[in-house]
This record gives structure tokens, C-alpha cells and sequence, in this order.
């Protein structure tokens, strides 16, 4: 995929298109849904993790996760890390209350040594002065919600670097958001 061309830069929620996007992050991006020719696997995945969010959502006694009602998701953001000390710096997933209550990460990085490649991810959990550190190994699965209780970072990586992240949507959140985007676009009848 990656050869292919379909990446693009990482944009920022808050300033798409920004030139100071690439300072604040430098990986590479690409949306999938998985039906995509050649994404079958993909497809499998967002399928898999998909089943095991809403099965938690369901569960009775299921702790924070049931102060949410979870029905939609992202597409499947397909991230390149290129190496050279390509990043991506602390910050939030959900700053804005836009909807995405859980952030699930699938990482594919094959006999990945942190020690030789980078590319922690730090998650600064909220109330603790501890930090996270998750090494991006491959088949390794990672939830966390998406909101102001667990800024996290990509540090430098010096390898390619792969993951695939899927954003989980809080209904009554979502549907909020998304009225306060009807009401600040412009109409464009006249």
C-alpha cells in the first residue's frame, strides 16, 4: 500500500491543512474501509475489532464503557511512519468532543526493536504522573479512550513504522457535533 501512492500527510483536526501540520506530526495517511481491493485482511480486522467494541459496549457491569452508546465508527486510518525520525507529538485524539469516545490501534510492524527503532508510543494518562510506554510490535492491540484522559505521543521512529487506528463514536456525542457543524457551515442555498 504504501508504495502505491495513497498516502498522504497527516492532517490536524483543529487546522487541516496546516502548514505547521508537519512539525506537529510527519506521518503519512490513507482512509480504508476495508472493501478495498487488496484490503480483505483490513477488512477482516476493523470486522474483528468492531465485534469486540460493541460486545463491550453490551456487557453488563462493563465500568466507563457504559456511559456510552457506541454506534459508528471510522474508517480505518492506515499510518506510515517513514522513519527518520518521523513523530507525531503529544496531543489529543477527541479535544473538541466530536463524537470518537474510543481509539483502537492495531500495529504491524514485524520484529520491531525499540531500542534500535523508535516509535514508542507514551500515553500520559490523566491524574498520574506515570506515562504508558507501548512498543509497536506486531499483531499487538491497544484501546484507550479518545478524550482529554489520555494525551499520548508517537515518539521519534527510525524505522518505517505501521499502524492502523479505528475511531469509536459516542452517539449522543456525535449527533451533538455534528449540529454544531450544521450550524457553523455556511448554507449554500440562497
Amino acid at each position: 500500500m504504501h508504495r502505491s501512492g495513497i498516502f498522504t500527510a497527516g492532517q490536524l483536526v483543529s487546522n487541516p491543512g496546516s502548514t505547521e501540520a508537519q512539525t506537529i506530526r510527519s506521518d503519512r495517511i490513507t482512509w480504508i474501509d476495508g472493501k478495498e481491493p487488496h484490503c480483505y485482511h483490513i477488512g477482516q480486522l476493523i470486522s474483528q475489532v468492531d465485534n469486540i467494541i460493541l460486545k463491550a459496549n453490551k456487557m453488563v457491569n462493563n465500568g466507563k464503557m457504559g456511559n456510552y452508546i457506541i454506534n459508528g465508527r471510522t474508517k480505518a486510518m492506515v499510518a506510515c511512519y517513514p522513519g527518520s525520525g518521523s513523530h507525531y507529538v503529544k496531543h489529543v485524539d477527541n479535544p473538541n468532543k466530536d463524537g470518537r469516545c474510543i481509539t483502537a490501534i492495531y500495529y504491524l510492524n514485524l520484529d520491531w526493536d525499540v531500542k534500535l527503532c523508535g516509535g514508542l508510543l507514551r500515553v500520559f494518562p490523566e491524574g498520574t504522573n506515570q506515562v504508558a510506554d507501548i512498543a509497536p510490535i506486531f499483531d499487538r492491540m491497544l484501546f484507550f479512550w479518545s478524550d482529554r484522559r489520555n494525551p499520548h505521543e508517537v515518539q521519534p521512529a527510525y524505522a518505517t513504522r505501521y499502524a492502523i487506528t479505528l475511531w469509536y463514536f459516542d452517539s449522543y456525542e456525535r449527533e451533538e457535533a455534528l449540529k454544531k457543524y450544521k450550524r457553523v457551515q455556511p448554507s449554500s442555498s440562497k
